[in-house]
């Protein structure tokens, strides 16, 4: 995991860089938390690739699943605060570690549902669980990386998402195809529970892994130590540190959380939707879908580093956010165009998924400009919070319209809108403190 910079040394101390000791916090860092995310965003998008399957088995129709994947995002974002202030509180080790082993549990609780209210119920119960999660893993690298290093971070932290769609579709595809009726489960049950177990050995390796702090890190010298902090506070020392309700008065902090709903919208209409939209243009089976499906993710991935590295070195975040974002938005409108040509339509969902899976993470460097403390913890997961609203509007959204008028099309129009929307806020209605550029703190 590179990460370059041309800084001295640390007066008086040999051979103790700023590159070097962010390079070893994110070797000691980055890989569990990147397997951990992985495994939460499966966890987003498992419902996906079990649609075909259960909703033949169980007789749900189009607007009880959009419906049912929503409930994870109503439970997610009224426990998403509190969650991470809570973090805040106890530490981000045993939060975290919580976190990992209560979601496991509840997604595998899946293979028991037989009804529309058992669907909603458990995903409202598995939202709850997970909440916190990513907002507080977004706060936590802020106590370990300086603000010129996090585009760089968050995109490996975020490149995990795109795992899960590269593996993820490709081996959903294979065990609701090659597990079906094995032991008596069927495809979508086996699925449920490959994305829970796991999580239960992940939250006990958070536990025992993972330091709250960089005073706890015992796998840091003292002079590392002290770089890092220093880098940091350096970094930090123009931004406040506020509560909650300190940090939702700073100029621009609903005006990003607004932001972030708009790309969430986007990026649930593909997570959602993606599949099906390959289901119907190619007609395949379900390992062939999931492969497919893959490529989309493929793209995101190498997008979030390309990107990642870019903006680190130019510094200029809300810019390269709002050209991922018409990038999205001109993937929507061809997909729309040719949703029923599979070749051109796997290239407009390319392009979906190098814009919108990549600007996540690249906008994730704009809320630390804001507020530091407390008002991190909180200010995040709030953004995040309010961001999720997508998740909910996004999937009942498009299952209304297909089940109105037997199209996708119509809604594919209206996101991408939505996401020229997001990019002309980010390039002309951001405030001072949010332009600044982090090469220059």
């Amino acid at each position: 995991m590179p990460i370059a910079t041309t800084t001295a040394p640390l007066a008086g101390v040999q051979d103790v860089t700023e590159r070097s000791v962010v390079r070893k916090a994110a070797w000691r860092l980055m890989p569990l938390i990147m397997v951990c995310y992985m495994f939460a965003f499966f966890d987003r998008i498992n419902i996906s690739f079990a649609k075909f399957q259960l909703q033949s088995d169980l007789g749900f129709s189009n607007v009880a699943y959009g419906l049912g994947a929503s409930m994870f995002v109503v439970g997610y974002v009224i426990f998403e605060v509190p969650s991470n202030l809570f973090l805040y509180r106890v530490g981000a080790r045993r939060w975290i570690a919580r976190i990992m082993v209560s979601w496991g549990i509840a997604t595998a609780l899946m293979v028991f549902i037989t009804t529309e209210w058992h669907f909603y119920v458990l995903r409202f119960i598995i939202g709850a669980m997970e909440a916190g999660f990513a907002p507080g893993i977004l706060y936590y690298l802020t106590l370990w990386f300086p603000a010129s290093f996090r585009g760089r971070v968050t995109s490996f932290m975020f490149v995990a998402s795109a795992f899960s769609g590269i593996f993820g579709a490709p081996v959903a595809g294979l065990i609701l195809g090659g597990l079906n009726g094995v032991a008596g489960l069927a495809g979508w049950q086996w699925l449920f529970l490959a994305g829970g177990l796991p999580c239960l050995v992940l939250g006990a390796l958070v536990f025992f892994r993972l330091d709250d702090q960089i005073e706890d890190a015992r796998w840091l010298s003292r002079a590392e130590k002290d770089l890092l902090s220093a880098k940091i506070a350096h970094h930090n020392r123009d931004i406040a540190d506020h509560s909650l309700w300190g940090a939702i008065k700073q100029p621009g902090f609903l005006m990003i959380a607004l932001v972030y709903f708009l790309l969430q919208v986007g990026s649930y209409g593909l997570n959602f939707w993606g599949p099906d939209l390959i289901k119907t243009a190619s007609g395949g089976q379900a390992a062939s879908v999931g492969f497919l499906t893959a490529i989309p993710y493929i793209c995101g991935a190498i997008s979030m580093v390309v990107i990642g590295r870019l903006s680190d070195a130019s510094g200029e975040r809300p810019k390269f956010v709002a050209g991922l974002a018409i990038a999205a938005a001109l993937g929507f409108f061809a997909a729309g165009l040719f949703d029923r040509q599979i070749v051109p339509l796997m290239i407009a969902l390319a392009l979906v998924g190098s814009g919108i899976v990549a600007s996540i993470p690249t906008f994730w460097t704009l809320p630390a400009k804001l507020v530091t403390g407390a008002g991190a913890a909180g200010g995040i997961a709030l953004i995040n919070t309010l961001g999720q609203f997508g998740g909910i509007v996004s999937p009942v959204a498009v299952g209304w319209v297909k089940d109105l008028t037997g199209s996708t099309t119509p809604a594919l129009y209206g996101i991408g809108i939505l996401c020229l929307v997001a990019a002309a806020l980010l390039i002309f209605a951001m405030p001072e403190s949010l332009r600044r550029n982090d090469r220059n703190p």
